[in-house]
């Protein structure tokens, strides 16, 4: 029996032959309502909010991060604490991914200041080399061969080797619900030819994952999303989705840095060939109107960490826009950070009292800017699932997006 059920309950599609849908995924840790937003819990934590805070705003599954908790404390530690869900105490379900993101911002992207959504690119595919010069290579803390990838810790400058196997051992010893493929994600500001290359690997990176998956009795327990790669050019990501849809993977993760203009397109290229059966979740996206994006052209699962970390920095996400809750023209505002919201801050704190914590750099600020922006995309995205089902997501897209200022 497979670890994990996929059933999808209503289709978007219409005239405009959209791709969305809203689904049931079962898991060996309860239920996910698709579509849905992965709360992103890098070091086995979402950072200021405890796991009864986590499930209060509405989350249903927590992602964490394979490479940080390889390098701290240890999955073989974590395993023998009886795994990931015992170890920080969340009972539902649990992801890991493979750790080619840190591969990618160790590596490729180190000191670029270069992470999922890339500014408009400095090089266009087939405009030039694109190639990374021999000082940035060496200036990298990541190395990427053939069979697997070298990297120094930025903990203490430690060497290690990660190969296909070893990330899907790690992922084994945390023991979430679904783990992903070893892959590497490129900039987009690499080269057509260097984007092939990377693909190449990646492919066989994702058949070795697959092999010494199944080959363990995790197999089982755990479901293996395989990631579909190819930078910005059609060819290479439709090649990368038909190589991923050849393969016995239990779902799909859309991975790669992205130029915003190019996102919605890699998306749809990808979805209309991958298997209607089988979930995909869009990696590392999570701002609203790409959220929207995704629904509407067939994501199941999106994680990020930016709600989050906005809401530690005092950036908290209204109806209308973005807000910095530090401005001055906050201080004697009585008001709710945003009025539609039903979250624990937004019921029992004002603007002004947010305000004064973040001016006066006091930790609980951090707590409830996490709570309230975690709520308001955890609880959007379930709006879209509602939409969905009741026949309205077009219209509550535009009312949405009309009233929405990024």
């Amino acid at each position: 029996m497979p670890p994990i059920k996929f059933s999808i309950l209503k289709e978007l599609g219409g005239r405009t032959a959209k791709l969305g849908r809203v689904g049931i995924l079962e898991t060996p840790h309860g239920v996910i309502e698709t579509p849905a937003f992965v709360s992103v819990g890098t070091k086995a934590t979402v950072k200021a909010l405890t796991p009864e805070q986590i499930k209060d705003c509405g989350a249903q599954v927590v992602l964490a991060n394979t490479y940080h908790l390889y390098l701290e404390p240890g999955d073989e530690r974590v395993k023998k604490f009886g795994g990931l869900h015992k170890f920080m105490n969340w009972q539902g379900p649990l992801m890991t991914d493979s750790g080619g993101f840190q591969v990618f911002s160790l590596g490729a992207a180190y000191g670029k200041q270069i992470s999922k959504i890339a500014k408009t690119p400095l090089l266009m595919l087939g405009e030039g080399k694109g190639v990374r010069s021999e000082e940035e290579i060496a200036g990298s803390l990541a190395k990427i061969g053939q069979d697997g990838v070298s990297f120094r810790s930025h903990h203490d400058g430690s060497l290690h080797y990660i190969t296909p196997e070893k990330s899907i051992e790690i992922q084994h010893n945390l023991g979430a619900d679904i783990i992903f493929a070893f892959d590497e994600c490129t900039s987009p500001n690499e080269d057509y030819r260097y984007q092939e290359e990377a693909l190449e690997r990646t492919h066989r990176w994702a058949k070795r994952s697959l092999e010494f998956h199944k080959s363990k009795d995790n197999s089982k327990t755990q479901a293996l999303f395989g990631i579909v790669q190819g930078g910005r050019e059609k060819g290479l990501r439709k090649r990368s989705a038909e190589f991923m849809k050849s393969l016995d993977f239990e779902g799909f993760g859309i991975g790669g840095s992205f130029a915003k203009e190019d996102m919605e397109t890699a998306v749809k290229w990808v979805n209309e060939i991958l298997p209607k059966e089988k979930p995909r979740h869009l990696l590392g996206i999570g701002e609203p109107e790409d959220l929207f994006m995704g629904v509407e052209n067939g994501v199941d699962l999106f994680d990020c960490v930016a709600p989050t970390r906005n809401g530690r920095g005092g950036t908290l996400y209204t109806s209308r826009g973005k807000i910095n809750i530090r401005n001055a023209e906050f201080r004697e505002d009585t008001g709710s950070v945003d009025g539609d919201c039903g979250c624990y801050t937004c019921k029992n704190f004002s603007r002004a009292y947010l305000c004064h914590l973040y001016r006066s750099h006091e930790m609980l600020g951090g707590t409830l800017g996490s709570i309230h922006n975690l709520y308001f995309i955890i609880n959007l995205v379930k709006k879209m699932r509602e939409a969905i089902l009741d026949n309205s997501f077009t219209l509550f897209k535009i009312k949405f997006l009309s009233k929405y200022r990024n």
